[in-house]
């Protein structure tokens, strides 16, 4: 049996806030206030109010900028989930860029159907054979090997351009992941290693060199965004945000220099050369910025250079051919049905789910315009002012402190 002393400590540990709250947020009490972004985030689908051309196409990829928290994992892992994307498939904005296409083929699929009835005979609605009106004409049918034998081949194609297309996705992705995390560290090494031995800290002039880091490690994510994005959507917003965050003469130098983001860059590196403390720690923090200049880089590549326009040009020449004619060969396995009228539905279902998967290659293809860039500048912001924030070497423990 353990003794009362034992007792009473392991009762001291139950009720301790600290062993409570170990995985809780820590809540300083010298944050930075962070002002929201004007520009709006639009993520997930179109609300009800949108106009139409918002919710398929060009309109609607500023809503297809998602980011998940632990509430939309959840939901993206329901049991439900395949019912939810059956039952949203006239919404799909997808599946309505597609209609010139699909029309197309089901207009096809449906002249064959009419025009064989015509050459070779049909079915009334009460069951009745009737000959064909001129029987001069000839059926419209096609074998439907060749198509079998060319279903591997249209198969690779797509799978490329859509692993393709991903690639490029997922490379702009982690561009931004690489910008996320160096703009922390930045700002981390700034904050801890600001000061010289011997130097005294003006805490004020501390503060002041900090904030222009910070300042000046934004603008340039947010100079990128708006490098990345396209001009119409984001010049006004990004006109309004530096000048509303910045100081204005540096606000209208970035403004007006040819490459933004090589402006920001610039103006960063005089913040951290202003920084009190050691070269070598400067140059340490200044490897953050040759990396910000291979990530600008190559979200630069990705956005100047396509897949080569010729194998996507085959691409969709060969699925367009393949499914305009598909109809011709589906005629015949498609006789018992009533006139063969169910290969018109079925022409449209294929229609649909093929063009697709090369509209979804499209889509991803150029990534900037998908990736809720806006909302990483914002993070950025605050997280860069938050970690400047805090006290730096020797500050926690006096208000202030000689080196």
């Amino acid at each position: 049996m353990p003794s009362f002393s034992r007792l009473a400590a392991l009762l001291l540990l139950a009720q301790s806030p600290m062993s409570a709250n170990a995985f809780a947020t820590p809540k300083p009490s010298n944050l930075v206030k962070i002002t929201p972004s004007s520009t709006a985030l639009d993520m997930g689908p179109p609300k009800s109010n949108v106009a139409l051309a918002e919710t398929y196409g060009e309109g609607s990829r500023k809503y297809r900028r998602t980011v998940y928290t632990h509430a939309e994992w959840v939901k993206h892992r329901s049991s439900d989930r395949f019912f939810g994307n059956i039952a949203t498939m006239v919404n799909s904005g997808v599946y309505k860029s597609l209609a010139k296409e699909v029309l197309a083929t089901t207009a096809v699929a449906t002249f064959i159907v009419v025009w064989n009835a015509i050459a070779g005979g049909y079915t009334d609605l009460e069951g009745a054979q009737h000959a064909a009106i001129l029987n001069f004409l000839p059926m419209l049918v096609l074998p439907l090997t060749p198509f079998t034998l060319l279903s591997p081949s249209l198969g690779l194609l797509l799978v490329f351009r859509t692993n393709s297309s991903y690639g490029r996705w997922d490379e702009a992705r982690k561009f931004w992941g690489l910008n996320i995390n160096h703009t922390r560290d930045l700002n981390r090494m700034a904050t801890a290693w600001y000061g010289h031995d011997g130097q005294y800290i003006d805490p004020a002039k501390r503060a002041e060199d900090l904030r222009n880091v910070s300042l000046c490690t934004w603008a340039f994510v947010r100079a990128m965004k708006r490098h990345l994005s396209p001009p119409a959507e984001d010049e006004d917003a990004f006109q309004e945000e530096i000048r509303a965050r910045l100081p204005p003469a540096q606000a209208e130098a970035l403004a007006a220099a040819a490459h933004r983001p090589n402006r920001a860059l610039y103006d960063l590196s005089v913040a951290i050369d202003k920084l009190p403390m050691h070269f070598m720690r400067k140059n340490e923090i200044n490897k953050n910025l040759s990396i910000f200049e291979d990530t600008l880089g190559g979200c630069e590549r990705l956005l100047s250079s396509p897949v080569p326009l010729f194998y996507t040009r085959h691409t969709a020449r060969f699925l367009s051919t393949w499914l305009l004619l598909l109809p011709f060969a589906l005629y015949e396995p498609f006789k018992g049905s009533w006139n063969h009228v169910a290969m018109i539905p079925a022409t449209a279902l294929t229609s649909v789910f093929l063009f697709g998967i090369d509209e979804l290659s499209t889509q991803l293809e150029e990534p900037f315009t998908i990736l809720p860039m806006q909302g990483f500048c914002d993070k950025i912001g605050m997280w860069c002012d938050e970690i400047v924030s805090w006290r730096g070497q020797g500050l926690d423990k006096e208000p202030q402190q000689y080196y």
